[in-house]
C-alpha cells in the first residue's frame, strides 16, 4: 500500500507541475531596429520586467529585430499572429492607425498620457491593427543631421535624407528628398551618397558611427516624445487570463517613469560626447527657427486632419496636450 500510495502522491506531484509549468505562455519579440541599439534600452528593460514578475504565466524571448522579419513587414507578421510582440515605429503604420501619428506629436509624458485619456484612445485605435496598445519604451527628440554646414533653411532644399517614415512629410516641406533606409544601412548609405544626412535622437549615431560622415546637426529638436511603442498581439493578449494581464499593464506603467529618466540622462551625457567628437550644432535666424519647427508640427496636424476629420482631430489634440 505504501508503494501505491507513494505512487499516487508522483502522480499527483507531477500532474500539478505539468498543469504549472503549461501555464506559463511565451511570446516572441521583435523590434524595428537591432535589440542591441541604445534605443531599445527601454525594450529590453521592459522584457527583463515582465520576466522577473511574470515568471509563472508569462516569458517574453526578445528574438532580434529586422534581420528576424523585415522592418516594414512586422506589423503584418503581429496580426497575423507570426510574431507575438512588436517593438515598433508608429510611423510605419499610419495607414491602418492614422492616429498613431500622433505619438510623437504629444506634449505629455507617458504618465500624464495614461492619465489624460490618451492612452484608452490608442489601445482602441490599435484593435484595428489586431494589436493591444500597452506602452512606450523609447523617449526623446528627433533631429536632422547633415554632411556640410547649412546656413539657412535654403540650404536644406535638394537634400536626400535617410528616413524611416517619421519625418517625411517634414522633410519634403523643407524641400529635402526622404529615402527610406534601414538603419543598419544608414553608414554605407552615407558613404556611397546615397543620402546627406539623416533624422534620429541624439543616442546611436556616434554609436553607429554615423557622425563620421554627418557632422553637423541641426539643434532644433522636435517630435519630443519620440514613436516606438509595444504592441502585443490582441489574440495572445486576450487569451491572458485577466490577473496576467493586470500585472502587465502594472509592470508597463511602471517602468515608464525608469524608461524617460534614463533617455534624459543618456540624452545629456551623449550631447558632451558628440561635442567632444566634433559634431556641431548649427541653428538658423529665430524666424527660421520657428518655421523650422512649426513646420514639424503643422503638417503632421495637417495630414491627421484629412485622414481623421476636424472633430476627431480636435479631440487627439486635447488629450495629447495640444
Amino acid at each position: 500500500m505504501k508503494n501505491v500510495s507513494a505512487a499516487l502522491a508522483f502522480i499527483v506531484a507531477a500532474a500539478g507541475f505539468a498543469a504549472t509549468a503549461s501555464a506559463q505562455v511565451t511570446w516572441k519579440a521583435i523590434s524595428f531596429i537591432p535589440k542591441n541599439h541604445p534605443v531599445m534600452w527601454g525594450a529590453n528593460a521592459w522584457v527583463n520586467d515582465v520576466n522577473a514578475a511574470l515568471k509563472a504565466e508569462l516569458q517574453i524571448n526578445y528574438v532580434g529585430g529586422p534581420e528576424v522579419v523585415p522592418r516594414y513587414q512586422q506589423t503584418e507578421a503581429l496580426r497575423n499572429k507570426v510574431i507575438d510582440v512588436v517593438f515598433a515605429a508608429a510611423a510605419d503604420y499610419p495607414d491602418q492607425i492614422p492616429a498613431a501619428a500622433t505619438f510623437p506629436l504629444s506634449k505629455l509624458t507617458p504618465m500624464e498620457e495614461r492619465k489624460s485619456g490618451y492612452f484608452d484612445y490608442l489601445v482602441e485605435a490599435h484593435k484595428k491593427l489586431n494589436a493591444q496598445y500597452l506602452g512606450r519604451v523609447h523617449t526623446g527628440a528627433f533631429y536632422l543631421w547633415v554632411k556640410r554646414e547649412p546656413k539657412s533653411l535654403a540650404d536644406l532644399k535638394g537634400l536626400k535624407m535617410r528616413t524611416g517614415s517619421l519625418y517625411d512629410r517634414f522633410m519634403q516641406e523643407l524641400g529635402m528628398v526622404p529615402v527610406n533606409v534601414n538603419a543598419p544601412e544608414t553608414y554605407t548609405a552615407l558613404e556611397s551618397g546615397l543620402v546627406d544626412g539623416f533624422g534620429w535622437p541624439a543616442i546611436g549615431p556616434r554609436q553607429q558611427g554615423w557622425i563620421k560622415k554627418a557632422n553637423q546637426v541641426i539643434d532644433l529638436p522636435f517630435f519630443g516624445t519620440s514613436n516606438v511603442v509595444i504592441l502585443a498581439s490582441l489574440e495572445r493578449w486576450q487569451a491572458l487570463k485577466p490577473e496576467a494581464q493586470k500585472k502587465l499593464l502594472e509592470i508597463t506603467a511602471a517602468g515608464e517613469p525608469k524608461m524617460v529618466k534614463h533617455f534624459t540622462d543618456v540624452d545629456n551625457t551623449e550631447w558632451a560626447e558628440l561635442t567632444k567628437a566634433g559634431v556641431k550644432r548649427v541653428k538658423f535666424s529665430p524666424a527660421e527657427n520657428k518655421l523650422y519647427l512649426d513646420t514639424a508640427y503643422a503638417v503632421e496636424w495637417k495630414y491627421l486632419e484629412a485622414k481623421l476629420g476636424k472633430d476627431e482631430l480636435a479631440k487627439l489634440r486635447r488629450l495629447s496636450g495640444n
